[in-house]
């Protein structure tokens, strides 16, 4: 800036002055200032700066004047003269008032933004930026690639998407056709199942019983028991065995059920099948285990029985330190004796179980006895008092006269009872093979050591703790009456419910245990029993069983021999 002095009139030194640009004025003649626009066309430069500090050091006082969004720079000389404010780039204002400088928005003057047109911008603060439209690619800067139509990747895009569209249309389609298609064959094939496995008899005959229990019998549909079982899982296997699976299941109405699910089934048997399972279905007695109902959709027909919760009686027996005093093991004796008579005299057809064990007999939430297992079961006509069947049972339990003729009759059931009163008794298992070879059957041995009067030294000491010389000595003579060969010498299952009752009657005698050692030794005897199983060569608890029996079991024809 320069400030120029200029003489006005040439009589007179007086002039004026003025402040003007150094490069924008060159003084020629006095007219160059008479012309009234001549202040506006100099340019007035004033260079200033504040106080004596530069930025840093101004920026650390409290006397800082730069407002927000600005920038603070130095005077020409370093800052050796103070320093400047001015605003930060895209904003605008007074630098050194507040509240500072303001956001400019280049969005509202096209002249302040390079945005294509067909680009949008947006505001930012401090600057701007720019976004192609729907349908168009780029960097939406008029100096940059710009906004360009992308029609090909749109058309690539529907193409895209009606094929995938229709693709999965057709997947779904597919899907639900395949699955009706085996919904269809999946119903078709229960009806097979059903009518297969007697399911239409069944109803036949149900529907020709008036007036009985078997009206309330349900059939179950294989979804229903699918779900109950949890699609018969691992966890839900109670019990199995040569025969099949049981399971444990809990209905839509909370109530938990045992459910068996036999392996095959023998399409020639059907109809006796039916029969008994319609007959069963009629048993109404406190100690046998309440089929519930049946369902024959499946394969081979699945049974549903009331679930018992606490075991058989046989782990209860030969568990170590058993619960079981003399008087629980009559009582049970009883119940399952009761059972027993029920089938062969009080139900509407005679009913020989023909598999009784201690492994069949079950003890509910209250350890009553509840007899279980009628796969085995044979019907006897009423004009008859045996039948004809291919031997099944258990070894160790089974009848010998009934394994040497196949003659089946309610006696045979009364000999199994007699090992399961014999087995309640000792505390032994019907067949061990880890005893010596006269110990090895119960029912034999348990025969000589009542000949030889050596009863007592094969009961468990508890048993003989708990009764009476006599009470013993008379269920002792009831085991060996049941175990009679021949089946005509056994008692009834009447009598022997009515025995066991007077039997329990029984008041303990306090000289019983005071019996010597000495007089105990003299009941001893080296005699080694004949074995009628000595051939067995399977489990100490070995079966024969047959299709719907619920334990391990084989069926033997009468003509097979054993060496």
């Amino acid at each position: 800036m320069v400030l120029y002095l200029l003489q006005v009139w040439s009589f007179d030194k007086c002039g004026y002055a003025f402040m003007g640009e150094q490069d924008s004025f060159h003084y020629s003649s006095l007219s160059d200032i008479s012309d009234p626009n001549f202040l506006d066309q100099v340019p007035i430069v004033l260079d200033f700066a504040i106080g004596n500090q530069n930025c840093v050091e101004a920026q650390n006082s409290i006397a800082y004047l730069c407002q927000l969004n600005t920038l603070c720079t130095n005077d020409m000389d370093g800052g050796s003269r103070g320093y400047l404010c001015t605003c930060q780039t895209g904003y605008e204002g007074n630098p050194y008032l507040s509240p500072g400088c303001t956001d400019i928005d280049e969005c509202k003057d096209p002249n302040l933004n390079d945005c294509d047109g067909n680009a949008t911008c947006t505001n930012t603060p401090g600057n701007f930026t720019c976004s192609c439209n729907h349908h168009f690619f780029g960097d939406g800067r008029s100096d940059g690639s710009g906004c360009t139509y992308q029609a090909t990747q749109i058309s690539a895009i529907k193409l895209s998407l009606g094929l995938s569209f229709g693709f999965s249309s057709l997947l779904i389609g597919v899907i639900w056709i395949y699955s009706c298609i085996n919904r269809r064959k999946l119903i078709k094939l229960r009806e097979q199942f059903f009518q297969q496995n007697g399911g239409l008899l069944m109803k036949q005959k149900i529907s020709s019983i008036e007036g009985t229990s078997a009206d309330s019998s349900k059939f179950f549909t294989a979804e229903q028991l699918k779900k109950a079982t949890n699609n018969y899982a691992e966890n839900q296997i109670i019990g199995h065995g040569g025969y099949g699976v049981v399971y444990k299941g809990i209905l839509p109405d909370q109530r938990i059920v045992a459910i068996k699910k036999s392996k095959v089934m023998d399409a020639n048997q059907v109809e006796q099948f039916i029969n008994e399972l319609l007959i069963v279905t009629q048993v109404n007695h406190r100690n046998v285990v309440k089929l519930l109902g049946c369902c024959f959709e499946s394969e081979v027909p699945e049974l549903v029985y009331e679930y018992i919760p606490n075991g058989t009686l046989f782990e209860h027996i030969h568990k170590p330190l058993s619960w079981l005093t003399l008087e629980d093991r009559l009582r049970i004796a009883i119940e399952t004796a009761s059972a027993l008579s029920y089938l062969h005299s009080a139900a509407s057809i005679p009913i020989i179980h023909r598999d009784v064990k201690s492994a069949n007999i079950l003890l509910d939430a209250n350890y009553v006895a509840k007899m279980a297992d009628f796969g085995a079961s044979r019907l006897v006509p009423l004009d008859q008092t045996q039948v004809t069947t291919l031997v099944q049972g258990t070894l160790g339990y089974l009848d010998p006269e009934y394994f040497q003729t196949g003659q089946l009759n309610e006696k045979s059931d009364v000999y199994s009872f007699g090992v399961v009163l014999a087995e309640l008794l000792t505390g032994k298992k019907p067949i061990c093979l880890e005893r010596s070879q006269k110990e090895r059957n119960l029912a034999t041995y348990f025969l000589v050591s009542m000949k030889e009067n050596r009863l007592y030294q094969i009961l468990e000491p508890r048993v003989v703790k708990e009764g009476t010389l006599d009470q013993l000595q008379a269920i002792g003579e009831l085991v060996k009456r049941c175990l009679c060969v021949k089946s005509e010498e056994r008692p009834a299952m009447k009598e022997v419910v009515m025995e066991l009752e007077s039997l329990r009657k029984y008041k303990k005698d306090p000289w019983v245990n005071q019996q010597s050692h000495e007089e105990s030794e003299s009941l001893l005897s080296d005699e080694a029993p004949t074995d009628i199983y000595a051939f067995s060569t399977g489990p100490s608890t070995g079966d024969i069983f047959g299709q719907y029996s619920f334990g391990s079991s084989m069926t033997f024809p009468l003509s097979k021999s054993f060496n």
